[in-house]
């Protein structure tokens, strides 16, 4: 039997796209819509969509809880007059003294750029805010947005590119996510009073409804039941296949984390000199 070119190309598309389904998760198995009132909606399992209108936003968790992984979500953020609006994508644990991973997109009016919005809580302490705008329309097509997070650092990126990292800082007295496992979490809601401009541009509700889109979830990470790490006895010590629980940045990806604070970083509380007068946060000097 004689092969084309074409054909051949085909059954190699085929392949790739049968490959992709089955490494990439679905959404049905992997997420709970936890609030919205049917607002967060679930597509064929492989989409997932949140809305915000005035009566109520909605959000979803994961089933699993993490304690280190990569994860990699893509996100197509709610288009036109955003203003009021965020978006968040973040990790979580429970508690009074909770640790958590934020990625949080604030929306803006048409035409002005949003703005992305990262922290880092530990033992229920954050305050380390960091805010970029993207080099790119987040509304028009769907961008991957990456948490790499072992015993050593977080590391968030878009599109493959780091944009912050945030190092173990232990030695100097600064509490590190390591202990708690923690769960996925998104939402779309009103956030008016403080999310545009400080509160002063409100949510124009003829808009409405707002959505935003994912896909795409992967997650290599050690998943935490019945108090057992899927990557065995202690996560920090596992080795094995877990290449990212001792991933740093090589001197290409610190360069592209340089160009991209260098660039588009628009707010650093490692530089705030009026919110810290005596001395700036001891793991900024690591920074």
């Amino acid at each position: 039997m004689a092969f084309t070119t074409t054909s051949i190309l085909n059954s190699v598309f085929l392949f790739m796209i049968i490959f992709l389904r089955s490494t990439l998760a679905d959404f049905n198995n992997e997420f709970d819509i936890t609030w919205g009132d049917g607002r967060g909606k679930v597509v064929n399992g492989d989409l997932l969509t949140l809305s915000l209108d005035k009566a109520s936003g909605s959000g979803f968790e994961s089933r699993n809880e993490y304690l280190f992984g990569k994860i990699d979500m893509q996100l197509k953020l709610v288009p036109g007059n955003s203003a009021g609006t965020v978006t968040a994508y973040y990790l979580s644990s429970k508690g009074s003294n909770w640790d958590e991973i934020d990625f949080e997109f604030l929306g803006n009016l048409s035409g002005d750029p949003y703005i992305l919005h990262t922290n880092v809580f530990s033992q229920g302490k954050g305050n380390r805010e960091q805010q970029f705008y993207l080099w790119f329309d987040p509304t028009s097509e769907f961008h991957t947005y990456s948490i790499l997070w072992n015993p050593q650092r977080i590391i968030f990126s878009v599109d493959g590119t780091p944009i912050r990292e945030f190092k173990n800082a232990e030695s100097i007295g600064v509490p590190f996510p390591k202990d708690q496992p923690m769960r996925i979490h998104s939402s779309l809601w009103n956030a008016d009073d403080w999310a545009t401009r400080g509160g002063l541009v409100k949510t124009d509700w003829s808009q409405a409804p707002f959505t935003a889109s994912y896909r795409n979830f992967k997650a290599d990470a050690c998943v935490v039941a019945s108090g057992k790490s899927s990557c065995g006895g202690s996560a920090a010590s596992s080795s094995g296949n877990q290449a990212w629980l001792s991933e740093e940045l090589d001197n290409t990806q610190q360069e592209r984390l340089r160009w991209a604070q260098k660039n588009y970083m628009i707010y650093n509380y490692c530089s705030d000199s009026k919110r810290f007068p005596q001395r700036f946060p001891p793991e900024c000097q690591m920074a």
